[in-house]
């Protein structure tokens, strides 16, 4: 939902389940404009009665070749939250050395009735990691999960600009081809269709 609300400005409850797709957007920051990938991971859980998580090896070829990570949990779901250290954790054991911008984004804001994570337990996390820590709303508030994006963009810039121009890491891991938005449309297409559907049956 984030990365549907971050590229198209809509919100849309109900889609296609994740299907780890990849997509470009094109940035303006600090005058200069650059292309950002965004690859859209299938989800991440940890194994039973373990702090080791399950990856799709999906999951570890996007980790390879990303400049920066963006950590998503929901504020109204523990579980999703506990995944995050493991998985940075995992990162870490990809890229030992590598100081990789990361932004640690809590979700679902709106539903503050239901919280299971605290701002506070949010805050300390992304410290903890190296971070930057941002609580927004995919439902309601389309200009923070921009701001969030906008952030790491800017974080990736400053990063890229310190390597000179060189590869930050010496992998030889090809980087996926990113489709155009055509993809992105039809899955907004066929939820707006479901939507429909559904709607006409009430």
């Amino acid at each position: 939902a984030l990365v549907v609300r971050f590229l198209t400005k809509r919100f849309i409850g109900d889609y296609e389940a994740n299907t780890g797709a990849l997509y470009s957007r094109k940035f303006t920051i600090d005058g200069e404009q650059i292309s950002l990938q965004v690859q859209d991971t299938p989800f991440v859980s940890l194994e039973d009665d373990t702090d080791s998580i399950c990856c799709q090896e999906q999951i570890n070829r996007s980790i390879y070749w990303a400049d920066g990570f963006v950590f998503v949990y929901s504020i109204t779901d523990y579980e999703s939250f506990r995944v995050l250290r493991p998985l940075h954790q995992h990162i870490r054991r990809i890229h030992p050395n590598a100081n990789i911008p990361l932004l640690l984004m809590a979700n679902k804001g709106d539903l503050l009735r239901a919280r299971q994570v605290s701002s506070k337990e949010g805050l300390q996390l992304a410290a903890e990691l190296g971070g930057t820590y941002c609580e927004v709303s995919a439902r309601e508030n389309c200009e923070g999960v921009h701001e969030a994006f906008q952030q790491l963009c800017q974080e990736l810039s400053r990063s890229s600009s310190s390597c000179n121009g060189e590869k930050r890491r010496g992998l030889h891991l090809v980087r996926p081809k990113s489709p155009n938005m055509q993809d992105l449309k039809r899955r907004l297409k066929q939820a707006l269709t479901s939507k429909g559907k559904s709607a006409t049956t009430l």
